[in-house]
């Protein structure tokens, strides 16, 4: 008996070993069969074996899931090519106020400078007049006014004041050191879904027949997210504000403690993506009767609490906050309503040959910006209402994927009847761009040029 017994354990050692050195590719029933060949008191070492198995199998499974998660995700989207030569140069100013603001401005960088500036330098038009959406402390804007000597025309709009008092100061500047000696600046305190009845008050005749190019960013500066007293912080307690205007009266204070809990809920839903919504949507409901939530402070501390600690990644706390913080700023600025309305003004503001830049940082900008320029070059010239019908737009597009020498940051386009999509996938920023400027990850830069 001892000697069968040592036989046996010799068997399932050399069994166990074999077992081990098998592949992950092993299927279950496989396994299955070897196990059943030993009686069940003396199958440890099998199960052992076994187990290792499934556990290699499965992790293996896992790993080429996020593999090829990853590089679909690479797929559809075409990442920059540029080597990002952007120059930051830090100027002094005699005046101690205008010198932070300066400061403030300078520590904004401007995402995807040097894609923004292929779009609009290669341009069949020659840029003479050119509208910047979204001022802001002027980093795109200035660099369109450097670039450009033949430009004679440009528009600035911002609905934050103090952005606008910053970007005006750069501006002036351009302007009396601009080629051109017929150069001419406008800025508006305003929000881009005005842009049509602003370029009437210009009454510039360069713009007669539409404008050479327009630009829309659509993030939150850094000035903005640095200054706690706007409320756009996650990480800095300050009141909970998030107006990108600040003479509008909807602020996410109003939103947490007076809107029904159903539309608290949908904006965290829709907007934010949130799946954890509804545990979300009855914790605020409880601090209303608690006095409420009034700072940013205490905001986070409700999301922190169903928030589970051992959660990292997208899953951690501050994941969760970035995406409630978003879906109340959009909410309280009305943002998705207000880019959709503007995407197909800025394109009717436009001169044949014009285009329109759009940067979007997140999916819900992102969507919205690629349904609505597909729907703008498919529309039916007929009619002229700019109505799309679902059917045609598959036989309307045209795909072209030829490399062109003249323009090389276009890799593939979709054409209309009046317009080209330039970027079939968005352009992204540079993995060295992406390597100084953690904010600009998320960027995506979509093109439209109007052809008729």
């Amino acid at each position: 008996m001892a000697g069968a017994a040592k036989i046996n354990q010799m068997m399932f050692s050399s069994f166990s070993l074999s077992l081990s050195s098998l592949s992950a590719t092993v299927s279950v029933a496989a396994v299955r069969v070897l196990y059943n060949q030993y009686p069940a008191k003396s199958n440890a070492p099998v199960r052992s074996a076994c187990r290792s198995i499934s556990s290699n199998t499965s992790k293996k499974k896992q790993k080429k899931k996020k593999t090829e998660k990853g590089l679909a995700k690479e797929k559809r989207r075409t990442r920059s090519l540029r080597d990002c030569d952007i120059e930051i140069v830090d100027k002094k100013e005699d005046d101690s106020s205008t010198s932070v603001m300066m400061q403030q401005s300078q520590s904004h960088i401007p995402v995807m400078l040097g894609e923004v500036l292929d779009v609009f330098s290669s341009n069949s038009n020659n840029l003479c007049s050119f509208v910047d959406c979204t001022l802001g402390a002027a980093g795109h804007a200035s660099a369109i006014i450097e670039s450009h000597p033949q430009l004679k025309l440009f528009i600035g709009m911002d609905v934050d004041p103090l952005a606008l008092h910053m970007a005006r100061s750069r501006i002036d500047a351009l302007s009396h050191s601009h080629p051109h000696p017929h150069f001419q600046a406008f800025t508006f305190l305003n929000n881009f879904r005005h842009i049509k009845s602003l370029l009437r008050q210009v009454d510039h005749p360069n713009i007669s027949s539409g404008v050479d190019g327009i630009l829309m960013d659509l993030g939150v500066s850094s000035m903005q997210v640095n200054n706690p007293e706007r409320g756009f912080s996650v990480l800095a307690n300050g009141p909970l504000d998030m107006r990108m205007d600040p003479q509008a009266s909807l602020k996410a204070e109003d939103i947490l403690n007076s809107w029904p809990d159903n539309e608290v809920g949908r904006i965290l839903r829709d907007y934010g993506e949130e799946s954890n919504w509804r545990l979300l949507q009855n914790k605020i409901l409880q601090a209303r009767l608690q006095g409420g939530l009034h700072s940013t402070g205490e905001l986070v501390d409700v999301i922190r609490s169903v928030t589970p600690g051992t959660r990292g990644g997208r899953q951690g706390w501050v994941k969760t906050a970035t995406r409630v913080f978003q879906a109340l700023r959009i909410a309280v600025n009305d943002e998705l309503k207000a880019l959709e309305d503007s995407l197909y003004t800025c394109f009717d503001c436009l001169a044949p040959g014009g285009r329109l830049a759009v940067i979007s940082f997140h999916s819900l900008e992102d969507r919205i910006v690629k349904q609505t320029f597909l729907k703008i070059i498919n529309c039916n010239m007929e009619s002229g209402d700019g109505s799309v019908k679902e059917m045609d737009i598959g036989d309307l597009r045209k795909i072209k994927s030829e490399n062109n020498q003249k323009e090389l940051w276009i890799r593939q386009t979709i054409e209309g009847w009046n317009g080209t999509i330039l970027t079939k996938r968005p352009i992204t920023p540079s993995e060295k761009e992406e390597g100084f400027n953690r904010r600009c990850r998320s960027a995506k830069l979509r093109v439209i040029q109007k052809d008729r």
